[in-house]
């Protein structure tokens, strides 16, 4: 729920993703560029780290309970937390508040953060009630729903009924559209043979569909399926589903390489 008073612009906090920060910062501007079309006032905070989510895979629950006091000091002045990743977004909605069992004070302030804690596409949409971008794509574009956002968060018509609104943009349904793509975070370091095979599988599905573009809302994976693409010589475009619905991919996709300059 947006508990913002109506009519108020609400504040928002960006959390970028270490994946975001690393590996893709236009996805990041992408946030903000929505977030404020929608009227929001959106800061990205320095003092933002890690969400926390591989030290908590791992069992690392000392680590884990230290990267989330910093990220709640860091976020919960915010009238809405918001991140364009399911899996991190889901870390702090439904993790965070069992990491302290035994500590009172600090319980309450993860329940706080994690109940304004949202995933980048469903805030949009279903707390700020936005139904259209403006935005261009021509082409074929195919949807991979996220583990986390999707199970966790319940994130799959909200990206598609934005996808509706974008011009000469037509989307076409994946097979096994939610089927975990082998990333998993760890998992892929922990059980790479399956891993693998789960990737080329998501990678066959995506091929029959003739798209010529593949969307999702987690950039985990998009860098593990466009590297299995890469690797097995397709041609197939992968960006984050905000980079589409902001308008910004003038840049490369995911995976491909900067045309080099031109002299003269």
């Amino acid at each position: 729920m947006n508990t913002t008073p109506k009519g108020l612009h609400p504040r928002v906090g960006l959390f970028v993703t270490c994946l975001v920060d690393l590996f893709r910062p236009s996805v990041g501007f992408a946030a903000v560029k929505l977030l404020e079309d929608a009227g929001c006032v959106v800061e990205a905070p320095g003092a933002q780290t890690c969400c926390g989510q591989p030290a908590h895979n791992s069992g690392d629950k000392s680590s884990t309970r230290a990267v989330a006091r910093r990220v709640i000091e860091t976020f919960e002045n915010y009238d809405a937390v918001v991140a364009p990743s399911g899996s991190c977004a889901g870390m702090i909605r439904h993790h965070y508040p069992g990491l302290f069992p035994d500590d009172e004070t600090w319980c309450k302030r993860a329940e706080a953060l994690a109940s304004k804690t949202f995933e980048l596409v469903s805030y949009l949409t279903d707390e700020l009630s936005v139904t259209a971008v403006d935005a261009n794509y021509e082409g074929v574009v195919t949807y991979h729903d996220g583990c986390a956002g999707l199970r966790e968060l319940g994130v799959r018509e909200q990206p598609r009924r934005l996808l509706k609104s974008v011009n000469r943009l037509e989307v076409r349904e994946l097979s096994g559209a939610e089927v975990c793509c082998g990333f998993g975070g760890t998992f892929c370091i922990k059980y790479p043979d399956i891993s693998i095979r789960m990737v080329s599988d998501k990678v066959a599905d995506i091929i029959a569909t003739d798209a010529e573009t593949l969307l999702a809302g987690d950039l985990g994976c998009l860098l593990n399926i466009a590297g299995r693409l890469s690797r097995q010589g397709r041609h197939i475009k992968v960006r984050h589903v905000a980079e589409v619905l902001a308008d910004m991919v003038n840049g490369p996709a995911i995976g491909e390489r900067k045309s080099p300059k031109r002299a003269g």
